[in-house]
């Protein structure tokens, strides 16, 4: 049998937290959530030109991250069911305090393919209005911040070398908010 064909064999479970499992399939060891659907990851542009960012701690990283709007589908008792479009909505919302009147696909990408199994929907939000302040749910410590598109590049810059980690989708919604508008 073909070691390096990693569809060959079944996954076996290696260890299990309350969140993820980490598994082995043929000769790949990597992550998988288990008790969500998936994760989505918005790219939310005012009606003044400003990229909707967040901030917040991420253990791993030891410091505070810059990142989309972003959050899983399917995690929630109450909304395991709830579609991928509805969790951006959700989680955009939650973060940030602003309602998408409109919500629109655009595309899959693969987070880590090499260490996880996850893939993060993109989604592009208009039409937004601010209904609260934001800062995510009650153990979530994020700060909102409204960047202009024009200058969200080089403000994401200063703030990498400032030492804050940003996130590569955060990155690329800056590409997507600038040249898809």
């Amino acid at each position: 049998m073909d070691e390096t064909q990693p569809n060959m064999h079944l996954p076996e479970t290696l260890a299990a937290g309350r969140f993820l499992r980490m598994v082995r399939q043929g000769r790949w060891e990597y992550v998988e959530r288990h008790t969500a659907r998936g994760a989505v990851a918005v790219v939310a542009v005012t009606d003044a030109g400003e990229l909707i960012l967040v901030e917040q701690d991420r253990v791993p990283l030891s410091r505070r991250c810059i990142e989309l709007p972003a959050g899983l589908a399917g995690d929630l008792d109450d909304a395991a069911d709830e579609s991928f479009a509805e969790a951006a909505r959700r989680e955009l919302l939650e973060e940030t305090g602003y309602l998408a009147g409109h919500i629109e696909h655009l595309f899959t990408v693969a987070t880590s393919p090499g260490l996880t199994s996850e893939t993060i929907d993109l989604y592009r939000a208009s039409q937004l209005t601010q209904q609260h302040a934001g800062g995510g749910v009650s153990h979530e410590d994020i700060t909102v911040h409204l960047v202009p598109v024009a200058e969200a590049y080089d403000w994401l810059k200063r703030q990498a070398a400032g030492g804050m980690a940003v996130d590569v989708k955060t990155w690329l919604g800056v590409m997507l908010a600038s040249t898809h508008r």
